[in-house]
């Protein structure tokens, strides 16, 4: 320009470069797929869902959303591995009335965990015992999450709520865990 300042401009650039091979690297991987679904009955929404997971997907879920022309609709939402991307998808679209649907890799973060067996005075139930780390090694954490259906088949069985049934199993294993 022909204008004069007091002070040069100055013009500030940074490069960004991102790693060119996620695929290989050692980070946990997996897939978002996404699709607005606005004229389509719940009842078909829950068998799509069963279908998924039946499937393999990680998780499915969805959320309203409002949508153009203010039409109340919903926005599924499937975790899933690369490879099962074509059958998620194949799912979706044979079994909603979308017509599209995103897709968005991410990175995730998931904690070690392992499946143990626990007795409780109910009966047999599984559990998911993650470990939280720490600073340091002896500082990790280790945490009871009962397994659901353990739970629910243990509620069946003995008429006990969800809730009662639910703390015995993670008493018992606090209990076999300080032994």
């Amino acid at each position: 320009g022909k204008r004069e300042y007091e002070r040069p401009g100055i013009l500030r650039a940074l490069l960004i470069e991102t790693p060119t091979s996620f695929e290989n690297s050692e980070e946990d991987i997996i897939w978002k797929l996404e699709s607005d679904i606005d004229d389509c009955g719940g009842e078909v929404l829950g068998f799509t869902m069963e279908q998924l997971l039946k499937a393999g997907a990680r998780d499915v879920h969805y959320i309203p959303v409002q949508m153009k022309k203010n039409r109340p609709a919903y926005e599924l939402c499937v975790l899933c591995l690369k490879e099962d991307i074509p059958v998620m998808e194949q799912i979706i679209f044979s079994n909603t009335t979308t017509i599209g649907i995103r897709r968005c890799r991410m990175v995730r973060t998931v904690l070690e965990r392992e499946i143990q067996t626990v007795n409780t005075s109910y009966g047999e139930a599984h559990v998911k015992v993650c470990t939280i780390p720490g600073c340091e090694e002896s500082s990790a954490e280790k945490r009871c999450y009962p397994e659901y259906e353990s739970v629910a088949e243990l509620c069946r069985k003995t008429g006990k709520s969800y809730e009662e049934i639910y703390c015995s199993i993670v008493s018992a294993w606090k209990e076999r865990t300080l032994e």
